[in-house]
């Protein structure tokens, strides 16, 4: 009995998880679990039409990826056809939100064409399955579907990879 029910949870888990090449499940982010900069809520099902990476971080690993962050905007890509979102998992420092506000609105000035989205309940890690305490990276086709997946550092070789990806799928 206990094998089954450890299956049903197992699998029900799984069905959640985001996974690649398929559609993620619809997740909103708004109200007391966050949302925008700007207080509006944001939608996963915004994820279509262009190619979109999302950064999901730990304010305490926020640099852990800035070298992708500058690759990309050294691309300089065309925001009609790839964009990219930070998502900042805000439950998973001991900072207070108020002291991390304008860090945030600073970061949003050095990055002015990245959506900024504020994760106060960790909305993310538990409805995708996300690295907590982490710097996560997901890239979305046109789609909406999921072509690439790395929870942690991306590596200069990475950096070249996913730069090819986007290329690829423009």
């Amino acid at each position: 009995m206990k094998k089954i029910i450890m299956a049903l949870l197992i699998t029900g888990t799984s069905a959640m998880a985001i996974e690649l090449d398929k559609l993620p499940p619809k997740v909103t982010i708004s109200g007391k679990d966050g949302g925008k900069l700007d207080g509006t809520s944001w939608s996963s099902s915004m994820l279509k039409g262009k190619i979109y990476t999302i950064f999901y971080v730990d304010p305490d690993k926020k640099d852990l990826n800035n070298a992708l962050a500058n690759a990309l905007k050294a691309k300089n890509y065309d925001r009609k056809k790839a964009d990219s979102i930070a998502i900042i998992n805000l439950a998973a420092t001991w900072l207070p939100n108020a002291i991390l506000e304008p860090i945030l609105k600073k970061k949003q000035k050095q990055f002015p064409n990245t959506l900024y989205v504020k994760d106060k309940n960790k909305v993310l890690v538990k409805k995708w399955h996300l690295a907590d305490d982490n710097s996560d990276i997901l890239i979305f086709d046109k789609r909406g579907k999921l072509m690439y997946k790395k929870f942690g550092k991306v590596s200069a070789s990475e950096i070249k990879e996913v730069i090819e990806l986007i290329d690829k799928n423009l």
